[in-house]
C-alpha cells in the first residue's frame, strides 16, 4: 500500500538524494583531508636534515633501503585496503587511510627539495582547478562514462608500462609523453570516478558500516586522481632549483 502512496514514495525519494549528497560530501571531505595532511607532513620533512639522511645516501646519491621502504610503502597498503575491504572495519579503513596519506607526504618530500615553492603552489592551484572542472562535468553530465572510464585504465595500464620501460632508457622525449598523456588520463579519471561515486551514492538505502568503508575508499580513489594529476602537471609547470 505504501507504495502507492504518493506522500511516502516522495519522502523516500527525499531521503535517498539526501543520503547521496551525505556520501560524496564525505568523500570529499576525507579526501581533502588526506591531501592536507599529505602537503603538511611533505613541507615539514622537505628541510628536515635527519630525514634525507634517512632516505638518501649522501655519498652515492641513491635511495637507502629506508628510503625504498617509504617510496612503495603507499603502493603496498593500497592493496592491503582493496584486498582487506571486506574483513576490515570502517575506523580500520579510516586509520589505515590516514597512515597512507602520512607516508605518502614523506615519500613527496622529495619535490621541495627538487622544484621552486612558488611554481608547486602555481601546479597546486592549477590541478585544483582542472579537478574541480572534471569532478563537476562528472558529476552533473547526463551521459554515461563507463565506456570512457575502461578507455582510461587502459591509457593507466600503458602509463605504467611507459614508465618501466623509461625506467631503463632515460628518454626525456618519452618522459614527456607519457606525462602529457598523464594528465589526459586522470584529468578523464576524475570525471569517471565522481561520476561512479554519485551512482554509488544513489544507490545506497542506508548508513552503515559498509557504507562507511566505500566511503573511504571513494576517497582514496579521489585522492590517487588528484595526486597523480599533480605530480604529472608539475613536470610542465614545475620549475626546478
Amino acid at each position: 500500500m505504501n507504495q502507492l502512496n504518493p506522500s511516502f514514495t516522495s519522502e523516500t525519494a527525499f531521503k535517498s538524494q539526501a543520503l547521496a549528497k551525505t556520501f560524496l560530501a564525505n568523500v570529499f571531505s576525507w579526501m581533502f583531508l588526506a591531501l592536507a595532511i599529505t602537503a603538511l607532513v611533505a613541507y615539514i620533512f622537505a628541510g628536515n636534515e635527519s630525514f634525507l639522511q634517512f632516505m638518501y645516501n649522501t655519498e652515492t646519491g641513491g635511495m637507502t633501503l629506508g628510503g625504498w621502504i617509504i617510496m612503495l610503502a603507499p603502493l603496498g597498503m593500497v592493496f592491503w585496503m582493496s584486498m582487506g575491504f571486506a574483513r576490515m572495519s570502517a575506523q580500520s579503513l579510516s586509520l589505515i587511510f590516514l597512515l597512507y596519506s602520512i607516508l605518502m607526504g614523506l615519500s613527496l618530500s622529495f619535490i621541495f627539495l627538487a622544484f621552486t615553492g612558488a611554481s608547486i603552489a602555481k601546479t597546486f592551484v592549477i590541478t585544483s582547478g582542472m579537478f574541480g572542472a572534471m569532478a563537476f562535468v562528472g558529476y552533473t553530465t547526463k551521459t554515461d562514462l563507463s565506456r570512457f572510464g575502461s578507455l582510461m585504465m587502459m591509457g593507466l595500464i600503458g602509463i605504467i608500462l611507459a614508465t618501466v620501460v623509461n625506467f631503463f632508457l632515460k628518454s626525456p622525449a618519452m618522459d614527456y609523453i607519457i606525462s602529457f598523456i598523464g594528465v589526459l588520463v586522470f584529468t578523464g579519471l576524475t570525471a569517471y570516478d565522481v561520476q561512479k561515486l554519485k551512482r554509488i551514492g544513489a544507490s545506497a538505502t542506508e548508513q552503515g558500516d559498509t557504507l562507511r568503508k566505500v566511503t573511504i575508499m571513494g576517497a582514496l580513489t579521489l585522492y590517487l586522481d588528484f595526486i597523480n594529476l599533480f605530480l604529472f602537471l608539475l613536470r610542465f609547470f614545475g620549475n626546478r632549483r
